[in-house]
């Protein structure tokens, strides 16, 4: 018999959710506590202590669980177990979803909730929601229905998120007793903090990235307050109204490409599709640092419009060196973006706007970001235009009591920028043509 032994120092919140028997926990707090990993270490220490039971970790989309989620699991939580056999990875049937199987027959169930089919129809015991703020409350209550497994223990669902807006409902759930919230410190880190309590040599590093944040990013991944932005560019902004579940784009609809350029700064590249009604949605996004535009440029071709038709403009930022490797390397030409920042702004707030119909103008695809940038993700920056939306705000003039400016910060703004163009393109200027195609 193969004994698996476990090495894992829970501290504060992490040690709390490890014996916690409530049904329905959040575990809540700023970038970096641990929130994560402490959730994946319950997952398979239940599943090693109780045999035959059924577990399943979710996050909101397939692409984020598997390229973040399940690679902390397999390489700090069940790197052991996998390698000595006590664990086996199944990569999924027709019939049967992917898992984490163990020998005792117990067995960890993993899925997005974009690709919810096979999951649901099952009955779990412990359920495990990494990112929680990102699923919606139909979703969850969705989820909790399927608390129904039969092993030895109690039913749970857990839920990791950094903090997000004080009117979010997973907040709310929490404030008014549903939930039970408990409280993750950066000092319930030992990789960042030593018994002590001082800063390791990592923790000085990723507590001085963590510092160097602004406003509401720095409330939220530093201070782990629960803020909304001051300032807010695009009030409208509403994630239940504009962020929707991805649907077959028919080819008739009309798609356009832009794009705003970088390289220490991330290069911003969105696909949009324009239904009959004039409505714009962004089904795909690519957004990464330190590439050079000619690997972009494959990037566009290979997988943003990968199986779609002819986009009818490549709208860009204005740089020329950088407009001419594209055009060179992609085979397309390109149009010039519409500069206007505040005739774009009130543009894009206008297209927010919930119309007659109940039906606002301007959507994004929940699963529309291509992949996570990991210097980003390292750094807590926002990634996309869904993440980097809740913190565009307006800049403060110099002075006390200066108030606001009529432009918007100049940071994090990247994928707001592409956006912008997009919505430019089409309600300020003459639509652009472009010729040629690769």
């Amino acid at each position: 018999m193969t004994t698996t032994v476990v090495r894992y120092q829970p501290r504060g919140g992490a040690k709390q959710l490890l014996s916690a028997r409530d049904q329905e926990i959040c575990i809540a707090g700023p970038a970096g506590t641990g929130k994560s990993l402490a959730m994946l270490q319950k997952a398979f220490y239940t599943s090693l202590i109780v045999p035959g039971a059924r577990s399943l970790i979710v996050r909101q989309t397939h692409a984020a669980l598997t390229g973040s989620t399940l690679v902390t699991f397999e390489q700090q939580v069940a790197t052991a177990a996998l390698a000595e056999g006590v664990v086996r990875w199944f990569g999924g049937s027709p019939r049967k979803p992917p898992a984490y199987q163990f020998a005792n027959g117990a067995e960890i169930l993993v899925g997005g909730l974009d690709r919810p089919e096979k999951f649901l129809s099952t009955e779990f015991s412990r359920i495990y929601v990494d990112e929680g703020t990102q699923i919606s409350l139909t979703a969850l209550e969705t989820l909790i229905t399927r608390l129904r497994g039969n092993s030895d223990t109690y039913r749970q669902i857990i839920l990791a998120c950094n903090p997000d807006h004080p009117k979010h409902w997973l907040k709310q759930r929490c404030d008014d007793g549903t939930t039970r919230m408990i409280h993750s410190r950066h000092k319930d880190n030992p990789l960042y903090y030593s018994d002590d309590g001082t800063l390791t040599e990592r923790g000085t590093d990723y507590m001085a990235k963590l510092d160097a944040l602004t406003g509401v990013r720095r409330l939220r991944y530093r201070d782990g307050i629960w803020a909304a932005a001051e300032g807010l560019v695009y009030d409208g902004w509403a994630d239940p109204v504009h962020v929707i579940a991805p649907f077959e784009v028919p080819d008739s609809w009309t798609r356009w490409v832009t794009i705003d350029f970088g390289f220490t700064n991330p290069f911003v590249a969105q696909l949009w599709a324009e239904d009959p009604d004039c409505r714009l949605f962004l089904i795909r996004e690519w957004v990464r640092t330190r590439m050079l535009v000619e690997d972009h440029a494959v990037v566009i071709r290979d997988r943003l419009l990968a199986g779609q038709p002819r986009p009818r403009a490549v709208i860009t930022d204005h740089d020329a060196e950088d407009r001419a490797t594209l055009e060179r390397k992609l085979g397309m030409s390109t149009q010039a973006a519409h500069k206007n920042v505040s005739g774009g702004i009130q543009a894009f707030e206008s297209r927010l706007k919930v119309a007659g119909d109940g039906r606002a103008r301007l959507y994004v695809f929940r699963d529309a970001l291509l992949g996570r940038d990991p210097e980003m993700d390292a750094a807590s920056l926002p990634i996309g235009l869904v993440e980097e939306v809740t913190g565009y705000v307006w800049a403060v003039k110099p002075g006390a009591g200066g108030g606001l400016k009529e432009e918007p910060v100049k940071a994090n703004d990247h994928s707001m920028d592409a956006g912008r163009y997009m919505v430019a393109a089409r309600d300020l200027g003459a639509r652009p043509r472009v010729r040629g195609w690769m």
